[in-house]
């Protein structure tokens, strides 16, 4: 029998039992993928992360991460929280990060508060945007439990978007209809019946302007048929989605963050701060960044 030291930490937010929840087991060589994923559904949160040596020893760790039921090419929450772990373990760490992932490679900055602790992470999306078949407002609203006049088209219709983990993004009308939202696992199944160019994966992330400002965003990202029903934070929808928006701005040379809150309805409000550049030469770049609080640290038996 094997041992395995592990972390837990808050993901996107400063208060302990809040935020999007994250297992971290620091040193994960000589797990087989099976017993990776097996830990996973163990913890049984929306993902586990497991750092191993860099492929390239230019970069600082080559790092999976898993869901409950399957390895994710790229996640947001748990990069920025792996990030903040590996800094905190170190003695001397550095601004920087590069993790290998499936998707890529994931640049990951260590961000400290005013007194010099590290405090979070900011990291670059492995991918730039890209942006895929259209959904029918019909499919989306009985995945949500909506009606269709709850959905709003008048910036974009709802779409798959990605900047290494492909999400079906939709406008709601108002914050009140996202907070009525309830996902529809049947709708979901029928969903990837119709849609096998998805693979199997139908995560829906639901956006909704908060009245009175122009760059605060309230979401909601349902999953059920990977194993998360409802998300508190999704580092890496949230990219997508300030990708997404950023592409639609006027301009052909923009700049812009937003806030967005998350997991409000859960009793688990985050807070995502999401950036996206884009130029007329070139494609959309996106960023996300959050703060860390660390919460538990144990062995596991493998």
């Amino acid at each position: 029998m094997s041992s395995y030291e592990f972390v837990t930490v808050n993901v996107f937010t400063d208060t302990r039992f809040r935020g999007n929840p994250l297992a971290v087991i620091p040193d994960a060589a000589g797990l087989s993928d099976a017993q990776m994923q097996s830990i996973a559904a163990e913890f049984n949160l929306s993902e586990t992360t497991f750092v191993l040596p860099p492929d390239d020893p230019r970069h600082h760790a080559r790092v999976r991460i898993f869901n409950r039921t399957a390895e994710m090419p790229f996640a947001g929450h748990p990069n920025v929280g792996t990030g903040y772990v590996l800094a905190t373990m170190a003695g001397d760490p550095p601004e920087h990060y590069t993790f290998e992932e499936v998707a890529g490679l994931v640049r990951v900055h260590i961000l400290r508060d005013a007194g010099g602790a590290i405090s979070g992470a900011r990291i670059a999306a492995p991918r730039s945007l890209t942006i895929d078949i259209g959904i029918p407002i019909e499919v989306v609203a009985a995945c949500a439990g909506l009606a269709e006049a709850d959905i709003a088209t008048l910036s974009h219709t709802p779409l798959v978007a990605s900047v290494g983990t492909p999400y079906v993004i939709a406008e709601v009308v108002s914050v009140a209809a996202l907070s009525r939202a309830s996902p529809d696992v049947a709708a979901f199944r029928a969903a990837i019946a119709r849609f096998p160019e998805m693979a199997g994966r139908f995560a829906l992330h639901l956006y909704a302007w908060v009245e009175g400002d122009e760059r605060r965003i309230r979401t909601r990202m349902f999953a059920p048929l990977s194993g998360t029903f409802e998300d508190p934070a999704t580092g890496s929808a949230a990219a997508a989605l300030a990708g997404l928006l950023t592409s639609i701005a006027p301009g052909d040379n923009v700049q812009l963050q937003y806030a967005i809150e998350q997991g409000v309805e859960m009793g688990r409000p985050s807070l995502i701060i999401a950036s996206a550049v884009k130029t007329g030469e070139g494609p959309v770049s996106a960023s996300v960044a959050g703060s860390c609080v660390p919460v538990m640290r144990g062995v596991l038996q493998v």
